[in-house]
């Protein structure tokens, strides 16, 4: 158990992906402004509510984020260059000010079994499936490179990011404990979209 800097957001974000923020509300500018010195903070989904202001409700799973870079702008903004590292569930939610805190357990995974690692090819002609259709019916798809990792934990994580998915169907990945049973759900979950691409 430890006490982590929290940032709600109205997005899902998951591990070993990527997470650009762009931070101008005082209380996550004093968030910012401790980054250089210790990196790392947490995210959840806001369940209900809005990312600015406070008084929102939010999910209790999220994602451990870790800073690559943090810049202030000449007008006290940040922009700031995190990834996604590891799960974690929020314990307990601790005084907003000056910025969210939580007492958060880290959620390990195993390691991927062999068999686990076979599926990836798998996993990754499905998700180039779904974006091409995604394509077709006129959906943005950013312009990015849609290789998965060899490791299938990465690369569930991965597919799940770039996938046209739902927000809470992102959220419900975190709360999985085993990598196969998240695998599993994010190739549902690109079957489940495919049907409904075709429908359009």
């Amino acid at each position: 158990m430890a006490v982590l800097p929290m940032f709600p957001l109205g997005s899902t974000v998951l591990p070993h992906v990527l997470l650009p923020l762009h931070v101008f509300e005082e209380r996550y500018r004093a968030l910012a402004r401790r980054l250089s010195a210790e990196p790392d903070f947490g995210t959840v989904l806001i369940e209900r509510g809005h990312e600015v202001g406070g008084g929102d409700t939010r999910f209790t799973h999220g994602t451990l984020v870790r800073t690559l870079d943090a810049e202030e702008l000449p007008d006290g903004r940040w922009v700031v260059a995190a990834v996604g590292v590891q799960r974690l569930r929020v314990l307990e939610w601790l005084d907003d000010d000056p910025y969210p805190r939580a007492e958060i357990e880290l959620l390990e995974d195993r390691p991927a079994a062999s068999e686990e690692a076979d599926r990836v090819p798998q996993l990754q002609a499905r998700l180039e499936q779904v974006l091409d259709l995604h394509r077709q019916v006129g959906g943005g798809v950013p312009d990015v490179d849609t290789t998965l990792a060899p490791d299938p934990v990465v690369a569930t994580w991965q597919a799940a990011a770039l996938a046209p998915l739902q927000q809470l169907d992102r959220q419900q990945l975190l709360g999985i404990d085993v990598p196969a049973a998240r695998l599993d759900r994010v190739l549902s979950l690109l079957d489940d979209t495919e049907q409904l691409l075709q429908a359009l």
